[in-house]
């Protein structure tokens, strides 16, 4: 399930992401002011390990693995950062988008989203890399072993020492393998996601930077 909720969340993020930061990067949008004072005031102040408590347990989700996506959906350094990015894109092309008859969604999806595949998948990356690393969200909204995450489990065996093999009142025979040769091999396949994942971006990288070097 560490996999279904790192692909959601970081759909999700990336998704309510762009819009808030397009909304924001629009001159004369209605309410982009207030709006943006208060997504920097999430950047100097950080809700309380209680108070984000009992704003899951009202939205009634506790022990849901949207506990651990709703409350991470967006962060306002990838909004800033992704804001910042669509106000350098080149007015010109914005205004022809929309002389041409373009609505705003037309122009988020057909312009600026197109010209902006460096940040996407910067942004993409971190957010996939913070739900993959979660594992201080499931140890305070989910206490159903069953559903933790890859993280946590890890976390079980490792730092706080428990043991891994096999029962031997049950099985007589079997040497159970070294404890840290486990743990290790947790580690490993902990790793592994990313460290698949991340080629592909990079190379995603270098085409976003060198159509955002050629767009004016």
């Amino acid at each position: 399930m560490s996999v279904g909720i790192t692909v959601v969340g970081t759909l999700l993020s990336l998704g309510c992401t762009t819009l808030l930061a397009y909304a924001l990067s629009r001159p004369g949008s209605f309410g982009s002011k207030p709006l943006l004072m208060m997504v920097l005031f999430t950047l100097l102040f950080t809700p309380g390990m209680i108070p984000s408590y009992l704003m899951v347990k009202e939205l009634h989700l506790l022990n849901s693995y949207w506990a651990l996506i709703v409350p991470a959906l967006i962060n306002g350094f990838n909004v800033v950062v992704m804001r910042s990015f669509f106000l350098d894109l080149p007015q010109e092309l914005l205004d022809a988008a929309r002389i041409d008859g373009a609505g705003e969604w037309q122009m988020l999806r057909r312009v600026v989203m197109p010209l902006s595949k460096a940040v996407i998948a910067v942004v993409g990356l971190f957010y996939a890399v913070a739900y993959w690393n979660n594992y201080f969200s499931a140890l305070l909204y989910i206490s159903d072993a069953t559903k933790w995450p890859v993280q946590l489990v890890l976390r079980t065996y490792v730092v706080d020492g428990s043991t891994i093999g096999v029962d031997n009142s049950q099985i007589t025979g079997v040497i159970p393998p070294p404890q840290q040769s486990l743990q290790m091999a947790i580690l490993v396949v902990s790793l592994l996601p990313i460290v698949v994942l991340y080629p592909f971006l990079q190379r995603h990288f270098a085409k976003g930077i060198l159509i955002g070097a050629v767009k004016g």
